[in-house]
């Protein structure tokens, strides 16, 4: 038996386990974080366009009526 069982029958862990899991445990986080930050510079982005397309829209018809009507 090379792992020894705590009293309520579940294996212990190693430190070399634990160490693997809290590793594991920050890489997650850090890909959530990730994620996140992409999906915010993504959204930010698609704003931005939204707006430079309504100020074009609202200005090139009204710069053709202005032009047109001299």
């Amino acid at each position: 038996m090379a792992q020894k069982k705590n009293k309520t029958g579940a294996k212990s862990t190693t430190r070399k386990q634990q160490a693997e899991r809290i590793r594991a445990a920050e890489e997650r986080e850090r890909r959530a974080k990730e994620a996140a930050e992409a999906r915010a510079r993504t959204k930010k982005i698609f704003t931005i366009v939204v707006c430079v397309i309504l100020v074009l829209a609202l200005c090139i018809p009204t710069m053709a009526l202005t032009v047109l009507s001299m």
